[in-house]
């Protein structure tokens, strides 16, 4: 087993389907965001009934992920040692379901948030190998916010100046990554700067670079 595969035993649940709810998912396939009320119970996602998982397509299997997160040796110890509940047993924790990497099993993403400001401390791609799963992606330089769009892995990244508040950052990156059979590679960067007219939030025009 490679330094960056975790296994979890008797913490991954069956789930019969599932549906496209959370914060900004827009993966066309069976995904689901949820945020984690206390390790190994998933809060439960609101919105839409889940609807049917395709014939051809295994279900989504929901893990624990603060178990996963804790087993992982590519998760930094300052990640691991601050991954506490904000308040209760509720943890600063996103968790996606989705088809990134052409897998027959659906593939995780985790992203850690900061208890204080909600800003992504570090975000994570898991795919399935066998009873096991492997850490393929994980961004560890803050802020970050990583989610499923239409098969492919996006990034964002908030830009800060030296003067600049957590909420008005001086503008942003988007990355587009894809997998390419063994890993996820850079496919797209965009990078739009906003106004400073009244503390910011206005996007001026943006810069595409593609790789």
């Amino acid at each position: 087993m490679s330094a960056g595969t975790v296994v979890l035993v008797g913490t991954v649940l069956f789930a019969a389907g599932c549906s496209t709810t959370g914060t900004g998912l827009r993966d066309g396939g069976p995904a689901r965001t949820e945020t984690v009320a206390k390790s190994g119970a998933p809060s439960s996602p609101t919105g839409p009934a889940p609807s049917r998982t395709a014939p051809s397509e295994k279900p989504a299997r929901k893990v624990d992920p603060i178990a996963l997160l804790k087993a992982d040796p590519r998760v930094s110890a300052e990640v691991k040692r601050d991954l506490k509940p904000c308040t209760g047993q509720e943890y600063p924790v996103d968790v996606s379901y989705g088809k990134i990497t052409g897998g027959s099993v659906t593939d995780i993403v985790v992203n850690v948030l900061s208890c204080a400001d909600a800003l992504g401390r570090g975000s994570y791609v898991y795919r399935a190998e066998g009873g096991a799963y492997e850490n393929v992606f994980s961004d560890e330089q803050p802020p970050v916010y990583a989610e499923i769009d239409r098969g492919d892995l996006v990034v964002t990244k908030p830009v800060y100046g030296k003067s600049d508040t957590l909420a008005y950052p001086s503008g942003e990156d988007v990355i587009t990554y894809r997998w390419n059979g063994e890993r996820f590679t850079e496919q797209d960067r965009v990078h739009t700067d906003y106004s400073n007219i009244d503390g910011g939030g206005q996007p001026a025009p943006a810069i595409s670079q593609k790789n």
